[in-house]
């Protein structure tokens, strides 16, 4: 039986980029602040990671550099998709070199893959690596949607661990958990969906709010795993204004914004991302307020 990558609560950490390329001592300080604060797993090089505005160079150095510097205290989970077979293959396999324990890959993109396409392109690229490989599956970003009986299909190769669902449907989820077996894992790939993923049999959530609350999130995973359903929706709901406000804009200008706001500097974003509008700037600061989370 395959076990889960991790459990719990993963951060999809951003990448600060400074004037030239990644600032991987800056890096090093968001990596100290989730360690020290209980993070289940380190995504790197995710969407939160700005990863489609990175060299390939720099995507391999960054993931290298986080296992390094995380070595071995959780899993470093890389986000290697592409909306080509053969570059998510490349990409894969140059992110396992580099000492990466999971891979994250997300649907190709733009393409608009059918299911058995997609079933195609995942078992090509499980085929040709050994790691542990989590499916992602964000269609608003993407433009298709892995239906549950693809997962179904998919959940039996031995290197496919499971899947980061950010479609936010809940009756899918539902299909997909009664379509699998047992060590086919669901992480929630939307952070106000944590609870009602878990209840329904998921393990985790791969959060964007983790960036800030790394301690808040792992307790609520936590929670949900230890089947304390009541506490953890009660968390869940406190923690829903700080969700909704890291998507005012798209991921990731919110959660970058609030970091630096907050003193823990995270860079700089790349075009096509842009800083947010004074309208959602002073939604980000006030709600950041509301959590007691800017410096005195």
């Amino acid at each position: 039986m395959k076990q889960p990558i991790f459990t719990g609560s993963g951060v999809a950490i951003v990448t600060p980029f400074n004037n030239e390329t990644v600032d991987l001592n800056t890096m090093g300080r968001l990596l100290d602040f989730q360690l020290e604060c209980g993070t289940d797993a380190i995504i790197v090089c995710g969407t939160t990671g700005e990863a489609s505005t990175m060299t390939y160079w720099e995507r391999m150095r960054t993931i290298e550099y986080c296992v390094e510097y995380v070595a071995g205290r959780v899993p470093v989970i890389a986000g290697a998709g592409s909306n080509s077979t053969e570059n998510t293959i490349a990409l894969a396999r140059d992110a396992e070199r580099a000492g990466a324990d999971g891979l994250l890959l997300v649907t190709p993109y733009y393409n608009k893959a059918s299911q058995q396409g997609l079933i195609r392109h995942y078992t090509v690229t499980a085929d040709a690596v050994h790691s542990p490989i989590i499916l992602y599956n964000v269609p608003s970003r993407t433009g298709v949607n892995i239906l549950p009986e693809t997962y179904a299909a998919l959940s039996t190769h031995p290197n496919i661990n499971g899947t980061k669902e950010a479609s936010g449907n809940l009756s899918n989820v539902q299909r997909t958990r009664n379509l699998c077996p047992d060590d086919f894992y669901i992480w929630s790939g939307n952070d106000d969906e944590t609870v009602p993923i878990c209840v329904l049999g998921g393990v985790g959530v791969i959060s964007v709010v983790a960036n800030l609350l790394p301690k808040q999130m792992h307790t609520l995973a936590q929670l949900c795993l230890d089947e304390e359903f009541t506490a953890a929706g009660n968390l869940q709901l406190r923690l829903k204004d700080l969700c909704d406000a890291m998507f005012c804009d798209v991921n990731p200008i919110p959660v970058k914004t609030a970091l630096n706001l907050m003193g823990r500097q995270a860079g700089s974003l790349r075009l096509p991302l842009c800083p947010p509008s004074e309208e959602n700037l002073a939604r980000i600061r006030a709600t950041l307020q509301q959590y007691e989370l800017l410096p005195a």
